[in-house]
């Protein structure tokens, strides 16, 4: 065989293999989306697909671990542009004070959610779950706390409303993975 065959052969290979691990990750991703979907009503399945496909590691994902660690960075990534958000929005001179009591309140929670992510991530790369869960819990309060303060004063409409809704679709959805990693633990498939 000439060179240049071999070469285009190990092309039509490499493709090949590429594509087949394109397929499989994106077959994981809808499987765990109609999962946490259908478990969760929380969970919108085309929320959780856009969120997964939104980040690029998730194309050499291997299986349901690595695609919940990357669910909780994701969390991560979204309550830290957040924060970022929150602080642009208290920077502005004309803030009516209601408002302004509202948003500090939030960029506190957030910032505290910031460091309980960490803790999650460390417990569950440690494989600590049932640890990662109980953070995961409290970072999926964040969102609707942060909601409720400005719900306290009628027709006061929070500008952070889309932003506590993806952090709480997000972590509803790494708590269903979580939760499915669990049952596979007890069945010791791991």
């Amino acid at each position: 065989m000439s060179p240049p065959s071999l070469l285009s052969l190990m092309l039509i290979f490499s493709i090949l293999c590429h594509i087949h691990s394109t397929l499989s990750t994106n077959h994981l991703i809808q499987q765990t989306c109609k999962n946490c979907s259908e478990t969760d009503p929380n969970i919108s399945y085309r929320f959780c697909i856009t969120s997964f496909q939104s980040d690029s590691k998730t194309l050499y994902v291997q299986n349901l671990t690595e695609l919940g660690l990357i669910s909780i960075k994701l969390i991560r990534h979204n309550v830290s542009d957040t924060i970022t958000y929150t602080k642009k929005l208290l920077n502005k001179k004309k803030l009516d004070p209601f408002i302004k009591e509202c948003l500090d309140d939030c960029l506190h929670v957030y910032s505290d959610a910031l460091t309980t992510l960490r803790e999650a991530i460390r417990d569950y790369k440690g494989k600590r779950y049932d640890d990662s869960n109980v953070k995961l819990s409290s970072v999926i309060d964040t969102s609707t706390t942060c909601e409720d303060g400005f719900n306290q004063n009628n027709g006061v409409i929070s500008p952070l409303t889309k932003r506590n809704k993806d952090n709480f679709q997000l972590s509803a959805i790494a708590l269903s993975i979580i939760n499915m990693l669990n049952v596979d633990k007890l069945k010791g498939v791991f």
